[in-house]
């Protein structure tokens, strides 16, 4: 994978900061991608106290002509894109019957919407290429309905199976398209889902009323967990995985 080149979206914390840095570690140099210039810079200021070949961009992924912009701007400065990580996500919570328009089209807009903008520019230009490799950054969500996440997970699963159709009209151009669905991931998306210093442990133990029923490994994932396995996925080492979903939840969803 070293003198490649990857794409990171939502790459200013969380899972999508882990991915920069293990691809960084693994010499593959990055263009990391996030709204949040400020925060984005200090990531990547970060990843360059060691020695880590990490570039920041920032763009809305919901935006359409700045994401054509921000990958001519990445590929005349950087060269080919070989890897795409759509790692950019919100997370809007609440039961539908009480959720915002701009909740709904907000968590679109980033989560699926965003998918497609820089998918359709990356992958427009690795086609002539005749390689490249796309990992989506899913939720074991996408597949287990949960209360008061309905738009986050329509979203999700939205962005899965666009990623999947997507690799099959590519698969004759050499280029594969997986997803990653994490659960429960020590990030400040999850922590803002937590009321009180309960919330670690109803993670881990679930919650009957709420029909989750914890993490039968008893830990949360670590947004490394979750960047090795995208590592994984955009390797030599899955050169015959495509269209494949690889859960990294710890058994929270039970397999689904």
């Amino acid at each position: 994978m070293e003198k490649k080149l990857a794409l990171v979206t939502g790459a200013a914390g969380g899972i999508g900061a882990a991915v920069a840095r293990v691809l960084g570690e693994r010499g593959i140099a990055v263009a990391a991608v996030d709204r949040d210039a400020a925060q984005l810079e200090e990531v990547v200021a970060k990843l360059g106290v060691d020695d880590l070949p990490v570039v920041g961009f920032a763009a809305d992924v919901s935006d359409s002509a700045a994401v054509e912009a921000l990958v001519g701007e990445v590929e005349r400065c950087l060269g080919p894109i070989d890897y795409l990580v759509n790692a950019a996500g919100v997370l809007r919570l609440g039961e539908v019957s009480g959720f915002s328009d701009d909740d709904w089209n907000s968590t679109f807009a980033v989560n699926t919407t965003g998918v497609f903008h820089l998918s359709r520019a990356v992958v427009g230009r690795m086609v002539p290429r005749r390689c490249g490799a796309v990992v989506t950054v899913a939720s074991n969500a996408a597949a287990t309905p949960r209360s008061g996440m309905a738009a986050y997970a329509a979203s999700k699963a939205a962005a899965e199976m666009f990623t999947k159709s997507l690799g099959l009209e590519v698969a004759r151009h050499g280029i594969r398209c997986n997803i990653v669905a994490p659960g429960s991931t020590d990030t400040p998306m999850l922590s803002s889902m937590w009321h009180d210093e309960s919330g670690p442990r109803a993670t881990l133990t679930g919650n009957l009323d709420a029909f989750r029923v914890g993490i039968p490994l008893g830990k949360l994932a670590q947004p490394t967990d979750v960047a090795n396995a995208v590592a994984f996925l955009l390797s030599d080492q899955a050169s015959h995985i495509t269209l494949h979903t690889l859960t990294v939840d710890g058994g929270a969803a039970l397999g689904a």
